[in-house]
């Protein structure tokens, strides 16, 4: 059968309208039921506290619950897996942060490909860095911090959230800029890094702003200095920039 020019094309019009039709018919009555965010981190950490904020905004205004579910473990990969494995009806979200950009070099046997499996929706934010010491650390500056450092090789242990973390790979690239030896202990989750921080188990972390809050840490900001802080004036710390390379 061969069908009229014009007649032909409002039959493709039609087809190509389908999908976007369909599309806008499932975002108009999204979500149905409760939805969860996933994320990769300890509670009470930056990625807890941002997705728990985050999920009320979304509950207030969508008037479904988004439940944030934390699955701590391997630098973020234990919950990105379980993102990946759910259903993709966009009711299962992964809260994305910097590990999942730098894990496919640190991870050799990935279950997953992160590009190809995981489809960004929003970009939420960013976060400043500090740089943290116990109370008792005999340096209050970055050029004071890096001299110590120096002189007493081996002697300083930074703390992180685990293996691949922003925190371990801030440590890492501090050891390399600044060139010296620190020796990287690794933690399951934030809070019991800051617990052994303040305890003098390690004498230094490397953490954002709002796990920082999160864990309490900066009740007394007095022990703390800030590194690679995008604002320092809004929170009052110069970062190791202006305090020049020691």
């Amino acid at each position: 059968m061969k069908l009229p020019r014009r007649r032909f094309l409002h039959l493709a019009v039609g087809a190509a309208a389908l999908p976007a039709a369909s599309r806008i018919a499932w975002a108009q009555t999204y979500p149905s039921r409760p939805v969860r965010i996933i994320h990769g981190f300890a509670p009470n950490g930056g990625s807890d506290i941002i997705a728990r904020l985050i999920g009320g905004w979304l509950s207030d205004r969508l008037g479904q619950p988004f439940v944030v579910e934390s699955r701590p473990g391997d630098a973020t990969n234990v919950a990105t897996e379980a993102v990946v494995r759910a259903a993709a009806d966009g009711y299962t979200l992964l809260l994305a942060t910097s590990p999942n950009a730098t894990n496919a070099t640190l991870y050799q046997n990935l279950k997953f490909n992160f590009i190809r499996d995981i489809a960004p929706v929003a970009f939420i934010g960013r976060l400043a860095n500090v740089m943290e010491v116990n109370p008792s650390f005999p340096a209050t500056t970055v050029p004071e911090f890096i001299a110590f450092a120096k002189a007493n090789p081996g002697k300083v242990r930074f703390a992180s959230a685990g293996n691949g973390t922003p925190g371990h790979i801030s440590g890492e690239l501090f050891n390399m800029m600044a060139g010296v030896s620190m020796a990287h202990a690794p933690y399951r989750s934030t809070t019991l890094a800051v617990a052994d921080l303040l305890s003098g188990q390690v004498q230094v972390m490397f953490e954002n702003v709002v796990a920082s809050i999160g864990a309490g840490e900066l009740d007394d900001p007095a022990p703390l200095f800030g590194l690679l802080s995008d604002k320092p004036a809004e929170i009052g710390w110069r970062t190791g920039r202006q305090q020049g390379p020691g």
